[in-house]
């Protein structure tokens, strides 16, 4: 490995792993909420072994592994940028329940049309989100 090359983490594999793990399906909206909710969905996964982000994305489209992935998961936790919700919508159109729900936007950070972020915001809504399922 060359000196510029970073090292890879290598996440659990949620399709074979989903019943122990807290599954996270973050908004990655473009605006400022939607960029927190990911980051702290990545940060998350990073910082504890039971968490791992998957894509809400793929679940909407109905992807089968992904859609199971949801069903199976030990604890799933949806980050929602907004009031409108998506990430969770998109379970409920499923029938797809869910352990833990959060709204970036209700926690005191304004929905700005940016991909601009304050570092605070994500680690607080972090912390919260730990403390509260993850411990």
């Amino acid at each position: 490995m060359s000196e510029t090359q970073k090292e890879v983490q290598l996440l659990p594999n949620c399709a074979q792993e989903a019943e122990r793990l807290a599954v996270i399906l973050a908004c990655d909206g473009a605006a400022s909420v939607g960029q927190i909710g990911h980051q702290v969905a990545v940060d998350l996964t990073n910082a504890y072994e039971e968490a791992r982000m998957c894509c809400i994305t793929a679940v909407a489209a109905e992807s089968k592994p992904h859609v199971r992935i949801a069903q199976r998961a030990k604890k799933l936790i949806v980050i929602n940028g907004c009031a409108n919700r998506c990430a969770s919508k998109v379970l409920e159109k499923l029938g797809i329940s869910y352990d833990y729900e959060t709204v970036i936007s209700k926690e005191g950070v304004e929905k700005v049309p940016t991909l601009d972020y304050d570092e605070a915001d994500v680690k607080r809504i972090a912390a919260r989100i730990a403390e509260e399922v993850l411990k």
